[in-house]
């Protein structure tokens, strides 16, 4: 038996990087997906496509996930679609990256809504249904950055520790009903943000890890995978770090 069989998940920013990874392992896995995308179609189209050689249903929902009233919109359609959500994992996010000095306060505001804004939004919606159904996995993608820190990332950094916090407090609200939630903190992952970066740069980060390599968007895919399953079922409130040892 495959470890999501009979599950529904719904996962944010999924048509490229980690949540395009998350996508598809979950599919594999057995459960029916839904995921959110922002702007390209062409490319949620492509993943949905990627996905569904595995025989389980897969849409994509276009949605602005820092937006309360669409999330609340989309929440509705997905269980009118799919009757149920038994996985909700929080990946969609941005960065607008610059040194505090020089940081504008729509660089701020905009990292904020998507990166921490967008969790309390998708959590919110979703905790009826679960709350009915006395169960469900909650998985919230937070960062490495949102630990330890990084120059030219404080809004990045505070909105990801944001997310640690956060993550923690619903665990204590909702565990008694069997709900989990839980954190990832990706470091450095191969991905269209890491690809474009610097090969010195891209060295540095390397150098500074255990393994001396980036991850992969699927080492990603397999801790949610845990999280999601009854694998974790006694797992509530932790945030668990996949840096390659940083």
């Amino acid at each position: 038996m495959k470890l999501l069989e009979n599950k529904v998940a719904i996962i944010t920013g999924g048509s490229r990087g980690i949540g395009a990874g998350i996508v598809k392992k979950f599919a594999e896995q057995g459960a029916d997906v839904a995921f959110t995308y922002r702007s390209s179609e062409e490319q949620a189209n492509k993943i949905v496509e990627q996905a569904s050689v595995y025989g389980t249903k897969v849409q994509a929902f276009k949605s602005d996930a820092s937006s309360l009233e669409q999330t609340t919109t989309l929440i509705a359609d997905v269980l009118k679609v799919f009757g149920k959500i038994d996985v909700l994992v929080n990946n969609a996010g941005i960065t607008r990256d610059n040194l505090l000095m020089r940081m504008s306060e729509d660089n701020w505001d905009d990292v904020m809504n998507n990166n921490l804004k967008s969790v309390f939004n998708f959590t919110k919606c979703i905790m009826r249904p679960m709350l009915k159904a006395r169960g469900g996995s909650i998985i919230n993608i937070s960062s490495i950055v949102g630990i330890k820190g990084n120059g030219g990332q404080a809004n990045y950094a505070a909105s990801k520790a944001g997310v640690i916090g956060f993550t923690k407090s619903v665990a204590q609200e909702v565990g008694s009903r069997n709900i989990r939630c839980n954190a990832i903190a990706p470091g450095f992952i191969e991905t269209d943000m890491t690809g474009i970066l610097d090969e010195k740069i891209k060295d540095q980060m390397i150098q500074a890890t255990a393994l001396k390599r980036f991850g992969s968007t699927e080492e990603i895919a397999n801790i949610s995978l845990f999280l999601a399953s009854e694998l974790s079922s006694y797992i509530t409130g932790e945030t668990l770090n996949c840096s390659g040892g940083m």
